[in-house]
């Protein structure tokens, strides 16, 4: 697993990177590292690429590094080198299922649920986990509301639109820095079309105030999809519509519908479906793969003044990209991630190389607890050890 760790830059070209950590194993290391490939860096999204960096000997490849507002430097990604160790499949999806069946730890207030994990070709362990209280039971076809889940695929229908070339406006509004924050929960009505949810209420409203702060709220994506073009042009579009419009660009595999047409919420699906919808970022299927982390911003009021309003415990720092949300707080572990707030939480891991879903409805705000769950078993999958 590589964690995100925080470490000074230097002027010189050798640095001491303060802490590796790949597969099963943690090595604290203090030896000179050498750049020894061409590095870019991107002004837009304050992250540092080196192909490859030598650490006492050994190559660590696609190290990411981004820029945070506080004056750390984030690691945001590597690659460890040839042959480091690494769980088998069988030990990393039964370390994953007895974490998720396991009594005693963040999986067991969110039970019932259903749990996948999977790489770009196929699912790769899951199942269902019952409740002693509940006689529901999710499977990976249980349609259900996925809330705020809903923006990954919004922006990855951009994304697929603009042929991988998002505006400044677009990056504007899928990181939710463009002043649109008036929206309402549940601000459609399921007679409504995109357009006539902007002006219902105050949808449609601007803050100007907020132009350039990151403020999480649906009323962002509503008002870009509504705008005409070069906008998205989704305005006249309803419910069906607007669900056969995005099918059409992100593939008929993926099911889904719209039970209201709001684009950063509105979407119910299944956790087969939405793991159709990451197995093709992960295979690079999509354009919005190569989005994946960028145009990261600050969300934590606490932390920055670019930031306004987030979801989340003050306690969390996570950035947010392109209508989805990197978990890099320094606890944390760099995925990428979109949960929803009745619990439905999709994610792929920090090297791209796996996906997950948990899924379950819990109209009693559910969204923290699914997150402690899901990254409890991502955990478990990445290092083999049951958590």
């Amino acid at each position: 697993m590589t964690r995100i760790e925080q470490w000074r830059l230097r002027p010189a070209a050798r640095h001491t990177l303060s802490r590796v950590v790949h597969g099963a194993m943690s090595w604290l290391v203090t030896v000179p590292a050498l750049v020894s490939a061409q590095a870019v860096y991107d002004v837009n999204t304050q992250v540092l690429t080196v192909p490859v960096v030598d650490v006492a000997g050994q190559p660590y490849r696609d190290v990411k590094l981004r820029l945070d507002p506080d004056g750390r430097v984030s690691l945001l990604s590597l690659v460890g080198p040839p042959g480091a160790p690494a769980p088998e499949l069988t030990s990393r999806a039964a370390a994953a299922t007895a974490t998720a069946q396991g009594s005693g730890n963040a999986c067991t207030a969110v039970r019932p649920f259903y749990w996948e994990i999977g790489d770009r070709a196929q699912k790769l362990a899951g199942g269902s986990v019952d409740s002693a209280v509940s006689l529901v039971t999710y499977e990976a076809a249980t349609p259900m509301s996925i809330a705020s889940a809903s923006k990954w695929i919004y922006a990855a229908y951009v994304a697929e639109r603009r042929g991988g070339n998002l505006t400044i406006e677009d990056i504007q509004f899928l990181n939710f820095r463009s002043g649109y924050d008036n929206m309402s929960f549940g601000g459609c009505d399921t007679r409504d079309t995109v357009a006539s949810c902007v002006a219902r209420n105050s949808n449609g409203v601007r803050t100007p105030a907020d132009v350039d702060r990151f403020y999480y709220n649906g009323g962002h994506m509503q008002k870009h999809a509504s705008l005409p073009a070069p906008g998205m042009g989704l305005g006249a579009l309803d419910n069906a519509g607007l669900a056969a419009e995005v099918r059409r660009v992100l593939g008929t595999d993926i099911n889904l519908l719209y039970t209201q047409p709001q684009l950063a919420g509105g979407i119910t699906t299944t956790a087969r479906d939405y793991a159709t919808f990451l197995r093709k970022l992960l295979a690079g299927q999509l354009k919005m793969s190569t989005w994946l982390g960028t145009s990261a911003v600050c969300t934590n009021p606490t932390m920055c003044t670019s930031a306004v309003y987030a979801p989340l415990p003050a306690s969390l720092s996570w950035h947010y990209s392109v209508g989805h949300w990197i978990e890099d707080d320094p606890q944390a572990d760099g995925a990428f991630s979109s949960p929803g707030a009745f619990g439905f939480y999709p994610w792929i891991d920090a090297t791209r190389s796996y996906y997950g879903v948990l899924a379950r409805v819990d109209f009693g705000g559910a969204v923290t607890d699914s997150i402690g769950c899901g990254a409890l078993i991502r955990r478990a999958w990445m290092t083999g050890v049951v958590q």
